[in-house]
């Protein structure tokens, strides 16, 4: 599959996710870019971060931006598809009962942190 087309599919579910439990970029793009697409931990950090501009990381992505550890075109491309996904992960969620959202959220950190815990990766 094309790689921008799994970057905006990445973001499509990051976005439901997002709109689903509240979660997203640092606990669901991180750790994919990392593991599926190959960035090191400061890239997929600052990619993230670039993803999230305007307002919320410009100062923290300028930072990363300046040491070479950002891809503003990954970056664009997830946030496209993260801003269409948490409009439907919104929508998804205000159907859900509370305790759902609840075990839902639990059980992605979990399975992240398992990922991240046991991940041979440097």
């Amino acid at each position: 599959m094309n790689l921008i087309l799994l970057y905006l599919l990445l973001g499509l579910i990051a976005g439901i996710l997002s709109g689903v439990v509240g979660i997203g970029g640092g606990v669901i793009v991180v750790p994919v870019l990392v593991f599926l697409f190959g960035f090191t931990q400061s890239q997929a950090q600052g990619t993230t971060l670039a993803l999230m501009v305007p307002p919320i990381g410009f100062l923290a992505t300028w930072t990363y931006y300046k040491q070479g550890l950002v891809n503003l075109e990954v970056a664009a491309l997830i946030c496209l598809g993260f801003f269409i996904g948490g409009l439907f992960g919104a929508k998804m969620a205000t159907a859900l009962p509370d305790l759902v959202l609840k075990r839902a959220f639990g059980i992605v950190l979990f399975l992240v942190a398992i990922k991240m815990i046991f991940s041979k990766h440097g």
